[in-house]
């Protein structure tokens, strides 16, 4: 766990669609619809409204995120952020780094106190976890200065690689 001024930022190996919390987030494509990796898991778990209600708002660019429904899912909300145009496409880490910061200012702007993301990009995108992660922190870091309502961010995923790399960004 790392106290960074108001912000509670807390690692886990786990499973993303099994965290408690105001928000997660899907690292999305622009066009929302929700295939494999982290998206497929989060509406195989939570239910197809997830997606069938992120497609309304199709489509959403790089940079920005919608807030909708979280289905069975133990959130209020799902945070969509684009970390690519298309299903499938290769990212680069600034990608990951405009999603992060949309993410949330998305979970901020809804009132969410606590998001839980998994590792944005690391999939499919084929971003390194130890490019995701500084991207990520650095996101994190610069919302600070504008964040209020948002008091924790768990970052959360199966991959051990992905913990250990948020953990020694963090740490640095």
């Amino acid at each position: 766990m790392f106290k960074i001024e108001n912000l509670t930022v807390i690692v886990k190996q786990g499973d993303l669609t099994r965290q408690k919390a105001d928000a997660i987030c899907n690292p999305a494509n622009s066009l929302m619809y929700m295939g494999g990796g982290a998206a497929g898991a989060l509406k195989r778990v939570g239910g197809e409204e997830i997606e069938r209600e992120a497609l309304k708002h199709a489509p959403v660019p790089v940079g920005k995120a919608i807030a909708a429904t979280a289905g069975k899912l133990q959130a209020r909300w799902v945070v969509h952020a684009p970390t690519m145009e298309r299903p499938v496409m290769q990212i680069t880490s600034e990608k990951v780094y405009f999603a992060t910061k949309a993410a949330l200012e998305r979970a901020e702007n809804i009132g969410a106190r606590s998001l839980v993301f998994p590792g944005m990009g690391t999939g499919v995108g084929g971003v390194s976890e130890e490019a995701a992660a500084g991207a990520m922190v650095r996101a994190i870091m610069d919302f600070i200065q504008v964040a209020k309502t948002l008091k924790e961010i768990i970052l959360c995923d199966r991959n051990k690689e992905m913990a250990d790399a948020w953990n020694k960004e963090l740490s640095k």
